[in-house]
């Protein structure tokens, strides 16, 4: 993994993924399991463990990682058999012209502004992940309401 320039994560990640495989199939070696223990184990994870769809590619790369550069003996593309992990819906928290109205009536002064500004630019308060400052950053909306 090294010579193919991989992160130091990223060879950690997959190599705790092949452990959890080996483990999951009784310390089996990889050279005598192949796609439907693959599938087997990708199964599980997004049945019983009820994982990402994120974690389970996450998986999945480590294992096709696995079989096609170090066993060489690669998986097919389309590995048959495996339940995939359910992509949550994200849905847009959207604001009606009434609510939007409501909450400005509220807001005086510098506040009323910024408010306004943020509104009316498309501008979104979102919440950082990191701790600096205040926790929170200005950004364009993605979304475009109803125009």
């Amino acid at each position: 993994m090294r010579t193919r320039h991989y992160s130091l994560r990223t060879e950690q990640t997959y190599t705790d993924w092949v452990k959890r495989f080996i483990l999951f199939h009784g310390k089996r070696h990889p050279m005598d399991m192949g796609e439907q223990e693959a599938a087997e184990f990708l199964t599980y994870l997004a049945v019983r463990r009820n994982v990402a769809a994120s974690t389970q590619n996450q998986a999945l790369n480590a294992l096709v990682f696995l079989y096609r550069e170090v066993l060489d003996r690669p998986l097919s593309e389309n590995i048959r058999g495996i339940v995939r992990a359910k992509r949550p819906k994200r849905l847009p928290v959207v604001l009606t012209v009434k609510e939007v109205s409501a909450i400005l009536s509220q807001l005086r002064g510098t506040q009323w502004l910024i408010a306004c500004l943020q509104y009316g630019s498309g501008l979104r308060l979102i919440r950082k992940r990191s701790t600096q400052g205040d926790g929170y950053r200005l950004r364009p909306s993605r979304d475009h309401g109803s125009q």
